[in-house]
């Protein structure tokens, strides 16, 4: 596919030279481990209960017997050994006993401040979380590369992790081409409009976990370009522009780019998004997007997220593709195309594909509609009811 070598010859990028830092716990959030983080302690640390109920050896159980309890263990507790031929009341997390190898719950059992009938026995192992079951002492329990969830820190947090080392935050410079463009809040003139993709990449990269260098609004001449790319590439890892990479007499990315350093790869057999520049500049990565909003968002999420998660060093994985029945019709396109769809669950239960309505790169209001894009192969036609490939859209496709 189109796609496929264009995001294998991204990923191949060098890694971008990264410093490491420790944070606090709670701030790794979003952030890549920097290294294996192995436990140094087993969870559970000990035997413990999964249930109410009572402790009990089980070679010495006998249904419908009754036993004396002889402790109470409660969570935080340290138990004393078991004696024998008594139980012990337990509660859901408290420790084992040495001795009691298995817990009766406490809805089999009839009991007393002191007594207690077993009216049904239990196996060694019944209801009882054993030492390590969760995780080993030495298991790495993150992989360096990884980028850490909520989840993540909570697992960090049971082996008693206070600092994470972390890579920096890639730096992405972000800066927009086009005399037409104005920032909202200012009056628009004939001919110009507001610049939305300075909004859409900042928030992408922000949801991401990237750091932001706003660059604005650069004129459509060559050598203001040229300004802003040797500028940008002195502060970030990675230069992030949108527009001004078509083959027009006013888009100036594509020789500026060849001035100060090299292209390559120049536009791709896709749709949208066919403008895309990609190279370096005094070693520093340089992705043209479209100008266009759609397609720019479209390049971002296929193109730009595999090149940024390779600079940031964090560990990728393929985008989840489903199968799901197209609800529409397509003819047969001579690009890779990825067409912006919502599923929709028909009376049988079935999830359809439903394009909207105006394809056109324009059309900013289709991607907050849409919750997924369709891969539109080149001489593929699309017909009502035949299965189509499914990427789902979340605003950052982590």
């Amino acid at each position: 596919m189109i796609l496929h070598d264009a995001q294998k010859r991204l990923r191949q990028a060098r890694p971008s030279d990264l410093e490491i830092e420790d944070v606090g716990l709670l701030a790794a959030l979003g952030r890549v481990a920097a290294c294996d983080i192995k436990s140094l302690i087993a969870i559970p640390p000990a035997d413990n209960s999964a249930m109410d109920g009572f402790a009990v050896n089980a070679a010495e159980m006998r249904e419908g017997s009754e036993y004396s309890i002889s402790q109470r263990i409660a969570a935080g507790q340290a138990p004393t050994p078991l004696e024998e031929g008594t139980v012990a009341r337990i509660f859901t997390g408290a420790n084992m006993p040495d001795g009691a190898d298995a817990v009766v719950i406490q809805e089999h059992c009839d009991y007393t401040e002191n007594t207690v009938k077993i009216n049904r026995s239990a196996e060694p192992g019944s209801n009882v979380r054993p030492l390590g079951q969760d995780i080993q002492i030495g298991a790495v329990v993150i992989n360096k590369g990884q980028r850490l969830n909520s989840v993540d820190l909570s697992l960090l947090a049971s082996i008693g992790v206070a600092e994470v080392p972390v890579y920096e935050r890639l730096k992405v410079a972000i800066f927009s081409t086009g005399d037409e463009l104005v920032e909202p809040g200012e009056p628009l003139q004939e001919g110009q409009i507001y610049n939305s993709n300075r909004a859409l990449l900042t928030g992408l990269c922000r949801e991401l976990g990237y750091e932001v260098i706003d660059c604005g609004i650069v004129k459509d001449t060559l050598e203001e370009t040229k300004s802003a790319l040797s500028n940008a590439a002195k502060c970030a890892h990675l230069i992030l522009s949108s527009g001004g990479v078509s083959v027009g007499e006013e888009d100036y990315i594509k020789p500026a780019i060849e001035e100060l350093g090299s292209l390559d790869m120049w536009r791709v057999q896709m749709k949208p998004g066919k403008p895309v520049a990609y190279g370096s500049i005094e070693g520093t990565r340089f992705l043209g997007l479209p100008g266009n909003p759609v397609s720019s968002f479209v390049v971002f999420q296929l193109l730009g997220v595999p090149l940024m998660q390779t600079l940031q060093k964090q560990n990728q994985s393929q985008p989840l593709t489903y199968m799901v029945e197209a609800g529409f019709d397509k003819k047969v396109t001579s690009r890779e195309e990825y067409i912006r769809v919502k599923l929709v669950r028909r009376a049988d239960g079935e999830l359809v594909a439903d394009r909207f309505k105006n394809l056109s790169s324009g059309i900013l209001s289709s991607l907050s509609w849409a919750d997924g894009l369709v891969r539109h192969e080149i001489g593929e036609k699309i017909e009502r009811g035949m299965k189509v490939a499914y990427l789902p859209m979340t605003r950052s496709m982590l």
